[in-house]
């Protein structure tokens, strides 16, 4: 894969002697979406968390291997990680709005990274809004509580909240799991635009989901990565017959 934006090599982490990943080699593609799919406990949204540097906290955990952001590795001693964090942001599954309005939600992290120009602030508001499929929805009640939102707006929100830091890679960890179809239909085609800027990296909650926005698919089982390949490849002609036997319902 050519001008990878993350470059992850031969990686194993391990909670309490537990492996959750195991040698795993992957790169992702800049200005795609990359879906990492498979069962539960697969080890896709510890990678993601490793991406992220979210389980700098986490006790008794061990790690080999190396993480490289535009060739440069995020676990290296004297990485800044609140910058680290800053270029790659992450949505949950489960909408989290902060208290307060909308306005303040997408605001509030330009805020507390020194950007001080009301007019400035705006700009950032409309854009992040629009780009995550949510401003004409809401540029009437800008300043009403961001929980009044419905779930899949609420979801939109935490999209654009993280776009409002201007970051270079979004992880997404089954950010439509708990979406009705439309508002679902919504997010997926927020992601296509978002592509255009963005490297984006998903954790999907169905293999229909990953057929449908993936560039790159990436299959994992038990920790191990078993295949990657292009979306349109993956889900019809896989190389491995695990893959094969999970997108085709045979398990899973």
């Amino acid at each position: 894969m050519v001008d990878a934006k993350i470059r992850i090599q031969q990686l194993s982490y391990a909670y309490a002697g537990e492996e959750a990943l195991r040698n795993v080699t992957l790169d992702v593609q800049a200005n795609a979406i990359t879906a990492l799919f498979g069962p539960a406990g697969g080890g896709k949204t510890t990678l993601l968390r490793l991406i992220n540097r979210l389980n700098d906290l986490v006790e008794e955990t061990s790690m080999r291997g190396s993480i490289l952001l535009d060739g440069e590795d995020i676990y290296a001693p004297g990485t800044d990680v609140p910058e680290l964090r800053r270029r790659v942001g992450m949505v949950f599954a489960l909408p989290l709005p902060l208290p307060g309005t909308i306005r303040e939600n997408v605001v509030c992290g330009p805020q507390l990274a020194g950007v001080r120009d009301w007019a400035r602030l705006e700009e950032i508001l409309e854009r992040s809004l629009a780009q995550a499929a949510l401003w004409n929805e809401v540029k009437d009640r800008l300043d009403s509580p961001a929980i009044a939102l419905s779930g899949g707006q609420q979801q939109r929100l935490c999209i654009a909240r993280s776009l409002a830091l201007e970051p270079e890679v979004l992880l997404l960890d089954e950010p439509t799991s708990g979406l009705d179809p439309i508002s679902t239909g919504k997010v997926e085609e927020s992601l296509f635009e978002l592509k255009q800027q963005y490297t984006i990296v998903i954790v999907p909650h169905s293999v229909q989901q990953a057929a449908r926005v993936a560039d790159y698919a990436a299959f994992f089982l038990m920790g191990e990565l078993i295949e990657v390949q292009e979306g349109n490849q993956i889900f019809t002609t896989p190389r491995d017959q695990r893959t094969e036997d999970y997108v085709t319902g045979r398990f899973g």
